[in-house]
C-alpha cells in the first residue's frame, strides 16, 4: 500500500454518498507498500480501506480481482470484497483514478513472524489454493519469467546505480532460470505477493489475506516459493530462519500439500521469486516520483535471498 494520489475530504464524502456506510469522521494515508495509494477512511457506521489503482494496475483487470475477491469470500476465506454502492456498483472514480472502497479486515501484519505464525500463514495459503480449484477466470502472469526478462532488459545497465554489480549477477541468474524453470506442474490462479504485510494476524490467528493485485494464473507451487521467501528470512534478506521454513510446509501441508515433483522444484522457483522481487523493486528505486508518501524497499534484500537458496542446500531451506 501506498499513496501516489492525495484525496480530499470533499472527494471522500461525494464517494461515501453513495454507499450506506455512513458520513465521514477521519481518514489517512496509508505510506507501506509500492503499488496502489490507500487510505484508512472512518465513518460513523464503520471503517473502510479506499484504494485507488495507480498505474501499475490495469483497470481491465479489476473485474477478474473482484471476483476472485468474491468467490473466495463465499467460500469462507478470510478475504476482503470490494463493496458495492447503491447501485451495485465496485468500481468508482476517485481524484481521477479507478477506486474501489474495501471492507476492512482487523489484525495486524507481523514484521517478525514467529514459527506458529508462519504456519498459520502455510494453512491459509493452503487453504487458499483449496478455495480456487473451481476458480475459472484466469489472468497471465504479467511478472513470471517472460515479464521479469522485459523488466530487466527495461532497467538495463542501471541496475548497477541500485548496487554495484547487479546488472551482472541479474543476467547470471537470469540465464540460469531460464534454463532450468520447469514447465511441468499444475497450475492454478495464485496469490503471487503473500509476503506478511499480506496477512493480518490477531496473535497466531490469520484473521485476512489482503492486497490480491497480483493474483494471477502460474505454477501452483511458485506461490509456495514466494510465501518461503517473504516469510522465512529476516527483511533485509540476511538471515534464514529453518524453523519457520519447516513451519511453513507443515502448515501447507495440513490444508493443501505437496507433490515430489513440486517440492523439487522449490528451490529453483524460489530462486525465481527472489529475482523477480529484486527486479520490481530495483524498478521502483529508480522510478518511484519524489514527492510520492511511500515507502521504497531495498532490492538487495532480495539479491540475498537469491544468493541463499543458490548456495544452501535443499534440506536446510526446504525441511521435510
Amino acid at each position: 500500500m501506498a499513496v501516489f494520489t492525495p484525496v480530499s475530504a470533499e472527494e471522500l464524502a461525494l464517494l461515501l454518498a453513495r454507499y450506506d456506510a455512513g458520513t465521514l469522521v477521519s481518514a489517512k494515508g496509508i505510506a507501506e507498500g509500492v503499488e496502489n495509494s490507500n487510505f484508512l477512511v472512518d465513518t460513523t457506521t464503520g471503517r473502510y480501506i479506499l484504494t485507488l489503482y495507480e498505474g501499475r494496475v490495469d483497470v481491465a483487470d479489476l473485474p477478474f480481482f473482484l471476483t476472485l475477491l468474491d468467490h473466495l469470500a463465499d467460500r469462507g476465506l478470510p478475504v476482503p470484497r470490494a463493496i458495492r454502492d447503491r447501485a451495485g456498483v465496485q468500481v468508482q472514480t476517485v481524484a481521477g483514478r479507478p477506486a474501489c472502497l474495501i471492507e476492512y479486515l482487523t489484525g495486524v501484519s507481523v514484521t517478525h513472524p514467529t514459527a506458529a505464525q508462519t504456519r498459520s500463514a502455510g494453512a491459509a495459503l493452503g487453504s487458499l489454493h483449496a478455495g480456487l480449484r473451481d476458480f475459472a477466470p484466469r489472468r497471465p502472469n504479467a511478472l513470471g519469467i517472460t515479464g521479469w526478462n522485459a523488466l530487466a532488459d527495461r532497467c538495463g545497465p542501471d541496475l548497477d546505480r541500485v548496487a554495484p554489480g547487479l546488472a551482472a549477477r541479474v543476467a547470471d541468474e537470469r540465464a540460469y532460470l531460464d534454463a532450468h524453470w520447469p514447465h511441468d506442474l499444475p497450475v492454478s490462479v495464485i496469490h503471487a505477493d503473500l509476503f506478511p504485510d499480506n496477512v493480518l494476524m490477531l496473535g497466531d490467528a490469520v484473521t485476512g489475506i489482503i492486497d490480491f493485485y497480483f493474483a494471477c494464473a502460474d505454477i501452483r507451487v511458485l506461490d509456495v516459493a514466494i510465501t518461503h521467501a517473504s516469510w522465512c528470512f529476516d527483511a533485509d534478506g540476511s538471515t534464514f530462519h529453518p524453523d519457520r521454513a519447516a513451519a511453513l510446509l507443515a502448515g501447507y501441508a495440513e490444508t493443501f500439500g505437496l507433490s515430489d515433483a513440486e517440492r523439487a522444484a522449490l528451490p529453483v522457483l524460489a530462486r525465481g521469486a527472489s529475482l523477480r522481487f529484486a527486479l520490481t523493486r530495483a524498478w521502483d528505486w529508480l522510478n518511484t516520483p519524489a514527492d510520492a508518501l511511500v515507502t521504497r524497499k531495498d532490492p538487495a534484500a532480495f539479491v540475498r535471498r537469491m544468493d541463499a537458496y543458490r548456495d544452501r542446500p535443499m534440506k536446510e531451506l526446504f525441511p521435510l
